[in-house]
């Protein structure tokens, strides 16, 4: 499976959805992004994709304007939607999106971080 790498021009499209909300964390995952409430992903960035996880009513909508899978072609991620391609010219039209994968993800509980076992010798 290939990682793809996003441009400096997927890497802005992506900041530029990012909420300006105290509980959002940004990370790089894997030479990509990802945004997190609660140690949660809800928005990930994958080559030119935007993904988010949206409740299942949400996410059928979101296909239903173009939306599709989210990650490898091979296995994409489940439980996220792509926001179309044709978007990343206008951020506004995913904000609404954004927002609301956001606020389905922060109703979870926190995530507890696992503990390291130790290696055998």
């Amino acid at each position: 499976m290939e990682m793809p790498r996003p441009t400096d021009e997927d890497r802005a499209y992506f900041r530029a959805l990012v909420p300006q909300d105290e509980r959002v964390e940004v990370k790089p995952m894997f030479g990509n992004l990802g945004a997190f409430v609660n140690a949660n992903m809800f928005m990930g960035l994958f080559g030119p994709q935007v993904g988010l996880r949206l409740p299942a009513e949400d996410a059928e909508r979101l296909r239903a304007e173009g939306g599709g899978p989210f990650g490898p072609a091979e296995r994409p991620m489940g439980g996220y939607v792509a926001l179309p391609e044709a978007w990343h010219s206008r951020p506004e039209q995913g904000a609404a999106w954004v927002a609301a994968a956001l606020e389905h993800i922060a109703e979870l509980p926190p995530k507890v971080p696992k503990r390291r076992t130790p290696r055998a010798r």
